[in-house]
């Protein structure tokens, strides 16, 4: 998802589906519209078209809306892709040595602690304290994208420090999913999945082919999504499945439907949202408050505070020619969350109007980092360009 595929086409299109900047001008369009249509006279039949339900058998303990097919189905193989990518990153990447992935590791840390522990201060004691986890999540291709429009202004070594800072805040985003907002634990359906993971795990080491592998992986999903672990995790466990000469093939070729059809269906459909005449009075809550401290504050605090203490124990330093300023506006970058934090909003409460609150919310607090982001870079990295 971060590297670019290579030019083989040379046409216009081609360049703009290898441009990592244009899923971040993608994704705003597809949130934009969707809005709009929402609270058109269109917006009835526009919620229906999401919701329309089918009518499988009960047994076979299947998705029932569109809505859940594309958050728990299509979701799967977007988590598939990102588990590709952490994989790779560990075994050969930016985060295969301690050396280099240190201040990444520490910074994505901070950067989920700080935000969680803001959002519950907002919401202690009330009926949103379980979405901590919505601003722990940065958008990792949003954010990089926002970075790249930003141009020579983001050193490249700034831009590694981010992808690496944004592969942990994933691993973390999909920790805290797989453990804290599923559901009772079915241990059968669990046990089903161990197993069937250990089978591709065989089959992967026989080197038997790929399709075989992936009519595994469906039984994976099938059984994660019933035992009361989010079904998303299944492309998770699937991508750690995957040996390192097929990684980078499989990264490429699952690119663009991955970015450019599965996020924009889920940004198009999970921004469905038919805004209230009174919304100042809906975001008066500490559910807003909770989610816009988290992504626009707690972020960058988080990243620095804890690079700076990394730094100054001298265990870490600074990315070359990046000074404090830049790592502060990466950081607010870094509140991006869009994808992950919507995301997480549809795990963490099964009120639609507490749903439709988060999501406006996380909406702000991207638009927020990306304008205050932006600006730091704009105004500050012409002429802080070295190490303080």
């Amino acid at each position: 998802m971060l590297k670019n595929l290579k030019n083989t086409i040379g046409t216009p299109l081609q360049d703009i589906i290898n441009d990592s900047r244009s899923l971040g001008v993608i994704l705003i369009l597809c949130a934009l519209l969707s809005l709009v249509i929402a609270n058109s006279g269109l917006g009835a039949q526009y919620s229906e078209l999401w919701n329309y339900e089918f009518h499988f058998p009960e047994y076979l303990q299947l998705p029932h809306t569109v809505l859940h097919w594309i958050n728990d189905g299509l979701m799967a193989v977007f988590f598939f892709l990102v588990g590709m990518e952490i994989k790779r990153e560990l075994l050969e990447g930016e985060l295969s040595e301690m050396k280099k992935a240190i201040l990444p590791i520490f910074a994505a840390i901070g950067g989920m602690v700080v935000p969680a522990v803001l959002y519950s201060l907002f919401n202690k004691g009330v009926v949103y304290s379980h979405g901590w986890g919505i601003p722990m999540a940065t958008d990792i291709a949003f954010s990089l994208g926002i970075a790249s429009l930003l141009g020579k202004r983001v050193p490249v070594s700034l831009k590694i420090f981010l992808t690496a800072l944004a592969i942990i805040d994933d691993l973390g985003a999909i920790a805290v999913i797989a453990i804290f907002y599923g559901g009772a634990i079915k241990w059968i359906m669990l046990g089903g999945a161990a197993i069937t993971t250990g089978l591709i795990v065989l089959a992967a080491k026989r080197q038997i082919h790929f399709s075989l592998r992936l009519l595994l992986a469906v039984m994976l999903w099938y059984f994660i999504f019933n035992s009361g672990i989010h079904a998303t995790v299944a492309g998770v466990l699937f991508a750690f499945t995957i040996p390192l000469r097929e990684l980078t093939h499989l990264e490429h070729k699952l690119h663009v439907p991955v970015n450019f059809v599965i996020i924009p269906i889920f940004a198009l459909a999970n921004t469905a949202i038919m805004l209230p005449s009174n919304i100042m009075e809906s975001l008066d809550t500490p559910l807003n408050f909770g989610i816009l401290s988290g992504l626009v504050l707690g972020k960058p605090i988080g990243i620095v505070l804890f690079s700076y203490v990394l730094i100054q124990l001298k265990w870490a330093a600074l990315p070359e020619q990046v000074s404090w300023t830049q790592l502060t506006g990466i950081g607010m970058l870094a509140g991006i969350g869009f994808t992950m934090s919507i995301f997480i909003s549809t795990l963490a409460f099964t009120d639609p109007a507490a749903q439709d609150i988060a999501k406006i919310s996380v909406l702000l607090a991207s638009l927020l980092a990306v304008i205050l982001g932006s600006l730091t870079f704009v105004f500050f990295s012409k002429t802080l360009t070295t190490k303080p």
